[in-house]
């Protein structure tokens, strides 16, 4: 399984939940869902700049036991978290019909370690 399957996958349950579910977006949203430990499955951009706006998300979803993911760029996660703009992170809380979706992510992810 390659990162750009993964990515894939990852992007499609956003788009799912954003449409069924509930999303959070931003740093500081997906921060708060994360330390409340009712995210469903984080994503971050890679390009994401500087990076210490999202460097703590990655070890506090470790920590809470929360399937992660990084996208390669802002404007994709934004475009599918349905925003006209790019965005840094994006947190599915509810996840509607994409219960599917962010289980294989999750499935992938552990084929991954």
């Amino acid at each position: 399984m390659t990162s750009k399957e993964l990515s894939e996958k990852a992007l499609e349950a956003v788009e799912i939940a954003r449409n069924t579910g509930k999303i959070k977006k931003g740093a500081n949203e997906v921060t708060k869902v994360i330390e409340r430990g009712i995210a469903k499955l984080v994503l971050i951009a890679e390009n994401t700049n500087p990076p210490e706006i999202v460097m703590h998300l990655e070890p506090l979803a470790k920590e809470k036991n929360i399937p992660f993911v990084k996208i390669g760029t802002r404007e994709e996660l934004g475009t599918a978290a349905g925003l006209s703009v790019a965005t840094t992170a994006v947190a599915i809380v509810n996840e509607g019909e994409a219960k599917e979706a962010i289980k294989s992510v999750a499935k992938l992810l552990q084929l991954e370690k």
